[in-house]
């Protein structure tokens, strides 16, 4: 109830503050349209048509992209506990796997053990397949540590080869997740043309969500194709909490922010940084 409030407190304040009227439309900005197309959604999974065509009015790419991203997140997703044997066999695929906030002292939490064991299965399934560790500094008394560090050690630890283990130890949202792990694969690892994602089975639809909402806004040629979840016996991402990273790849942090603050921090985070 307190996050279906929020959402409609804040549409409320979206449409006031950029539809007061008709003859204002001009004026209204591309920011202003994605909040309100993203939190209309998280409300009530209703898409604003009428926001989508104003947006597509005043900007027809940018419009046709967030058309397609809502097409995306009305898809359904089907979370799978091992990756099928129908991908690329070779390097053009990377297993993304998204991190967990760590234990105070560093030391990694049962939950993302588990993942990186489902991550493990799907390296040796997959032995000529990139890896992505992702995840920054969540510990709260070892600034040190982080993440993907973690990840990376224990997948080394465990007979993978540290040529094929990629760290990115910036991100503390799973929308930096995306962005940071697209920056890295378009600059040093072209050959990429597939994403399986690796997480817990309440995490993998958010996940799908924001890489391939990253694809489409970069125009990347990159897919996310398929997943493989450990299934936890606990643990919720709302749609608000998805419209809060969807705000955040449009670029506009400060209400990405304020949405995962209001609604709820599942991993008790630090304050929150754009940049590494």
């Amino acid at each position: 109830m307190k996050h279906r409030v929020f959402a409609m407190m804040l549409v409320c304040s979206l449409i006031a503050a950029a539809f007061c009227s008709v003859a204002a439309e001009e004026k209204v900005t591309t920011r202003s349209l994605i909040e309100r197309i993203v939190v209309s959604y998280a409300a009530d999974q209703t898409r604003d048509e009428e926001a989508l065509s104003i947006l597509y009015s005043i900007d027809s790419s940018l419009g046709e992209k967030w058309s397609h991203i809502m097409d995306l997140w009305e898809a359904p997703v089907l979370v799978n506990d091992s990756l099928p044997d129908s991908l690329m066999p070779d390097d053009s695929l990377c297993l993304v796997a998204l991190g967990f906030q760590l234990n105070p002292d560093g030391t990694m939490r049962d939950e993302l053990i588990e993942r990186l064991k489902v991550l493990l299965r799907a390296s040796e399934q997959y032995p000529n397949a990139t890896i992505i560790c992702t995840g920054g500094g969540t510990a709260a008394d070892n600034p040190s540590a982080t993440e993907a560090g973690r990840m990376a050690e224990w997948l080394i630890s465990q007979g993978v080869d540290s040529a094929r283990v990629i760290v990115e130890d910036h991100s503390v949202t799973t929308a930096q997740n995306a962005l940071f792990t697209f920056d890295i694969l378009e600059e040093q690892y072209p050959q990429v043309k597939q994403i399986a994602i690796i997480s817990s089975d309440y995490h993998i639809a958010t996940g799908a969500l924001l890489f391939g909402a990253e694809a489409i806004l970069r125009d990347s040629s990159i897919e996310v194709v398929s997943n493989a979840a450990w299934h936890a016996p606990g643990g919720t991402l709302s749609t608000m909490f998805q419209a809060g990273a969807l705000i955040e790849l449009s670029g506009n942090v400060e209400t990405a922010f304020a949405i995962y603050y209001e609604t709820y921090d599942i991993h008790e985070l630090p304050p929150l940084h754009k940049d590494p």
